[in-house]
């Protein structure tokens, strides 16, 4: 294994990356990170990297972390990019490295096959329909030849399938050590791997749950890490708090009563003292959905104590609810389902009641309806605090990374919201030559975004760009409204194939994207980051309005009044600094490599109209601006001239 003291040197031109790797170009932005990551894993420090598009930023952590000794986590937003990680770049780097480490891949239990629920669906004989028949058969035949059981690698059982929930397991249906197939569980082998490995490749959701439920004293599932590198981490603030929250939905009461009434199956005797309650908890479940019908989709918990009927309802269901735990109390040593399921109510009973009776300003209250059920929170209104407790429990290096971290070059925002103090931080641009590859477009005479036919007329402004470039658009939106209004103007306007988020799975939508060569891509939250089409595929990046947050969200309301009451104005202390943020991660879309060129279309006229608008341009990167079309239509008459040259 290579022992080099500076890690720089090996991403150079001299390096082995340079000489073993083909198409590797050395970076000095990738050689500053490398740098950086190298110090923070060995002074055990905070560093917060911003790494422009294309610097190679996964080269410039891997390299540091596997010459470090230390036991190192990284983390990445998806579980797509950690199977990127673990299977492509992981095994160059150490290949190159020479690095003789133990490695492991984990992600969250729903992810992996369990062996007792598929043995439990086969027996039931449940009558599905014939696609999902035909699934339990593939899911049957995988099993017996799959070593990881990670449901990634059955392509042919989409992720959304209904069939999964009931071949996979969760912490409240888990049997543990009483499982029939212990020896052979995949969640087991998958978290003793973990335990035993120098690098461990985890996602964001699963390391806020461990170290979430570390905080509550249960196990570890990570092993104790001396550095954990956050990749996509302009993800963090949010995914932290839905961590940080209690919560308790209409869909895990239902699950607790279905799953009790099935325990009863073995237990004799049971049903005639669970069924009626197990009836009532789901009956109190349909009145309080009834209830709220006419809320709006999602509103501060106030509003459910103000109506007589639905606070009636809140209080039946926490009557039932405890009534049912006792009743679960009394068959809790007659098997390990009654035992699990008796601590899944109380656990549930008691989190009701918390969030019905909380009172503390410390967290927010709040519900969101879903077309047959709810979800109640409690979220913490400051989730510095709770970060800080965590970060300083792992006394680890913690280093926070992403191509979007900044605004207008400064990371207060970021660093505020997670409460990092004095972090170290870094920023290195892109390599790519935007002022040559690149032309934003932001197309004069457009109405305030408030406009009734604000859509109507951006994408009379758009069609024209989409003409010059013959296709090849990602048109990003800020609202599924706004989404489904183009697709409609744009079916009996535009002759290139039109591929529309929701029509399909996301990663089909863009492998026919991409093939299509000319395509018009539709897409709304989901779509402005993680999707990469480099080449000519994509040429053009439309963004309808500045992707400000909901102000209807019940927590940014009361993060607002918050900030309003400490003396820091909320609108350019908080609402524009993550709007920028976002609106860098969809930019982000259009420019995936050295060769390829396009124009990034904004047309929200706030970002010239409003003084803020200068932060949300100062943000992006170097590229020539123009307010007229013809530039847009010079653009792209160069590129055809370049194809066409001999």
């Amino acid at each position: 294994m290579i022992d080099h003291e500076d890690v720089a040197a090996l991403l150079g031109p001299e390096g082995p990356f340079a000489r073993e790797l083909p198409n590797f170009a050395p970076r000095e932005a990738q050689q500053s990170m490398a740098s950086a990551v190298q110090h923070a894993i060995a002074e055990r420090d905070t560093l917060i990297a911003e790494a422009g598009t294309g610097t190679g930023k996964t080269f410039a952590y891997l390299v540091p972390a596997l010459l470090s000794g230390e036991r190192v986590i990284v983390s990445t937003g998806t579980k797509a990019l950690q199977d990127q990680l673990y299977f492509r770049d992981l095994p160059r780097v150490s290949s190159v490295l020479g690095a003789r480490l133990k490695m492991a891949l984990l992600k969250g239990r729903s992810n992996y096959l369990c062996l007792y629920r598929l043995d439990q669906t086969v027996r039931e004989g449940i009558s599905f329909d014939r696609a999902q028949a035909s699934q339990l058969a593939a899911v049957r035949a995988w099993s017996a030849r799959t070593r990881r059981g990670d449901r990634m690698e059955l392509a042919e059982v989409p992720e959304e399938s209904p069939l999964w929930p009931r071949v996979t397991s969760t912490p409240e249906n888990c049997l543990g050590v009483e499982c029939p197939f212990y020896d052979d569980c995949h969640v087991v082998k998958a978290r003793r791997e973990a335990q035993e490995a120098d690098l461990v490749v985890v996602n964001h959701h699963l390391l806020f749950a461990d170290l979430a439920l570390k905080q509550e004293g249960f196990g570890e599932i990570l092993p104790g890490a001396s550095a954990f590198v956050l990749d996509e981490a302009h993800q963090i603030p949010e995914l932290a708090g839905q961590f940080f929250s209690q919560s308790i939905s209409a869909r895990q009461l239902s699950d607790l009563a279905q799953d009790s009434l099935t325990e009863c199956n073995g237990v004799t005797g049971a049903i005639s003292l669970v069924l009626e309650p197990a009836e009532a908890v789901q009956d109190a479940i349909r009145k309080l959905r009834l209830a709220m019908d006419a809320l709006p989709e999602r509103g501060p918990y106030h509003l459910l104590e103000t109506s007589a009927a639905i606070d009636e309802a809140v209080h039946e269901l926490r009557e039932v609810l405890a009534a049912f735990t006792d009743v679960l109390a009394s068959q809790a040593d007659r098997s390990r389902g009654f035992s699990l399921a008796h601590e899944r109510a109380a656990l549930l009973s008691e989190r009701l009641d918390r969030i019905a009776e909380r009172e503390g300003e410390r967290d927010v209250r709040w519900y969101e309806l879903f077309p047959r059920g709810f979800a109640l929170y409690a979220t913490p209104l400051d989730l510095a605090a709770p970060l800080r407790a965590m970060r300083e429990q792992t006394q680890a290096a913690w280093i926070y990374t992403s191509a979007t971290l900044s605004v207008a070059g400064s990371f207060d925002h970021f660093a505020r919201q997670l409460g990092l103090d004095d972090p170290h931080t870094l920023h290195v641009d892109s390599p790519f030559d935007y002022t040559r590859q690149a032309l934003c477009y932001l197309p004069a005479g457009l109405p305030d975004p408030a406009a009734r036919d604000y859509t109507d007329r951006v994408l009379d402004a758009v069609l024209p760009v989409l003409h010059a470039s013959h296709g090849r658009a990602f048109l990003l939106f800020t609202s599924h409204r706004a989404l489904r209004r183009a697709a409609e103007l744009l079916r009996e306007r535009v002759p290139w194939p039109l591929f529309v988020q929701g029509s399909a799975p996301r990663h089909r939508l863009l492998e026919e994207f991409r093939a299509s060569g000319h395509g018009v891509l539709l897409g709304a939250a989901s779509f402005w980051e993680g999707v990469d089409v480099a080449g000519e595929a994509l040429s053009v990046v439309v963004i309808d309005k500045l992707p400000f947050a909901s102000p209807d969200d019940p927590v940014l309301q009361a993060r607002l009044e918050a900030l309003e009451q400490a003396g820091i104005n909320p609108f350019m202390g908080w609402q524009v600094p993550s709007a920028v943020i976002a609106l860098k991660q969809g930019a982000g879309r259009l420019i995936r490599d050295v060769r390829d060129r396009g124009v990034l279309v904004l047309c929200d006229p706030r970002l010239t109209s409003k003084g803020y608008g200068r932060l949300f341009l100062g943000s992006l990167p170097p590229m020539p601006r123009t307010r007229e079309l013809a530039p847009v239509q010079a653009f792209f008459a160069d590129d055809l001239a370049v194809s066409a040259s001999p």
